[in-house]
């Protein structure tokens, strides 16, 4: 029998070694006003690298101007690369590794916003833009599939360690995975196989690209928490494509859709009139009337709240997978392990507490258990229109050893 891995102890993913099995999962930072990286950027990971986290993850870099969500998000490119390279140089001299989520937000871009008119697996109206978002072409399909390699190219040549492929939360690869979204009778929709058939192409092609320079991994949704979204049974199957694929190292698996049922990602407290307030305009009056408030809908917390779901992708595949979900105590790592997940993500647990991976491991030294300080209040959501943070680290004090 293979031992329990320790958590805190050093790993590797791919071809990157890591000083721990514990990675920051990516949230937008809201600290690229002009679409470049900043050097708020660079402290907001730097603090959680110093923090003694194993890999930190950039988010939502966009592969094409019509893939961010916002213009105020990074497009890689020739403009934007020396940024990023100065980023993961800050971040290795910290001792971490850094990851680059690497994306395409289809119909979760807005279209108005970025003056590029959004792509999806069919054509929709967009909530965000008030416009219709295209059905993506043959075309279209190739560009971006030629996107996510020149991205992956620049990332590489930039120093970055991981290059995580966004295939969640409704963005162009989960569009097109989830039926709902995706109406189409060509080879692109339809079955399963079908649906499937740009999440495969991505990676492959990125792989190809990048050969074993750096990792790559996927995001990829467990649920997407809307009828007509990416079911459980679906979930695994894709897992066992892209593990037949051979192109990923590892899985992260998430849930949700930000397009349709956010909350389903974040569970616990719905902040209606932080982002209302946040929002302005006709978007936070929208958030004020019924139909914008049931748009959040509420779930109860519990800690690792995609568990029993993640186990069943555990039995299907062997391909290495990381835990997400409301992760907040050593304890709850430790099962995490034992369960045979390879790494745990951590999204507001080092918001409220950039240094927390670094606190666990000195409070199990001196014979404590350890608990992160987030109550998931979920107040740093409407943070991320000016700079995402937790509001409740202003007032209370972080525990100390």
């Amino acid at each position: 029998m293979t031992a329990t891995p320790d958590v805190l102890a050093p790993a590797t993913l791919g071809p990157v070694r890591l000083r721990n099995r514990t990675v920051k999962a990516a949230t937008f930072e809201g600290r690229t006003p002009e679409g470049q990286v900043t050097d708020a950027l660079v402290d907001y990971h730097l603090e959680v690298a110093r923090g003694g986290i194993g890999m930190t993850t950039v988010a939502y870099l966009a592969v094409a101007p019509e893939g961010r969500t916002h213009r105020e998000q990074v497009v890689v490119g020739p403009a934007t690369e020396a940024g990023l390279a100065r980023l993961a140089d800050a971040v290795h001299d910290a001792g971490a590794a850094v990851a680059g989520q690497v994306g395409h937000a289809g119909p979760v871009a807005n279209g108005r916003s970025n003056g590029v008119r959004a792509i999806a697996a069919s054509r929709m109206p967009s909530p965000l833009s008030m416009q219709l978002v295209a059905a993506a072409t043959e075309a279209d399909l190739t560009r971006v599939t030629g996107a996510y390699v020149a991205t992956a190219r620049t990332l590489v040549r930039a120093g970055f360690d991981c290059l995580e492929l966004h295939m969640a939360h409704s963005y162009l690869i989960s569009s097109f995975l989830a039926p709902g979204l995706n109406r189409r009778t060509d080879r692109w929709g339809g079955s399963l196989t079908n649906r499937a058939r740009l999440a495969r192409q991505v990676a492959r092609a990125v792989r190809e690209e990048v050969g074993d320079a750096v990792a790559v991994t996927a995001k990829l949704s467990l649920s997407d928490g809307f009828r007509g979204g990416v079911t459980l049974d679906e979930a695994v199957e894709v897992a066992q494509m892209l593990e037949a694929d051979g192109a990923v190292d590892a899985l992260q698996l998430s849930g949700g859709s930000s397009l349709m049922n956010p909350m389903y990602l974040f569970r616990g407290d719905v902040p209606h009139r932080e982002l209302a307030a946040a929002m302005g305009g006709v978007a936070g009056w929208g958030m004020r009337t019924p139909v914008g408030r049931s748009f959040l809908r509420s779930y109860p917390f519990e800690e690792a709240y995609f568990r029993d779901k993640a186990l069943r992708v555990r039995a299907a595949v062997d391909l290495p997978l990381m835990l997400l979900g409301g992760i907040n105590r050593l304890a709850t790592m430790e099962q995490a392990m034992a369960d045979g997940f390879e790494y745990v993500a951590l999204a507001r647990a080092v918001l409220r507490e950039p240094g927390l991976v670094d606190r666990l491991a000195r409070e199990r030294a001196a014979g404590r258990s350890s608990e992160g300080a987030c109550i998931h209040c979920n107040r740093c959501m409407p943070t991320i229109y000016d700079g995402t943070r937790c509001p409740v680290r202003e007032d209370v004090p972080l525990p100390q050893i």
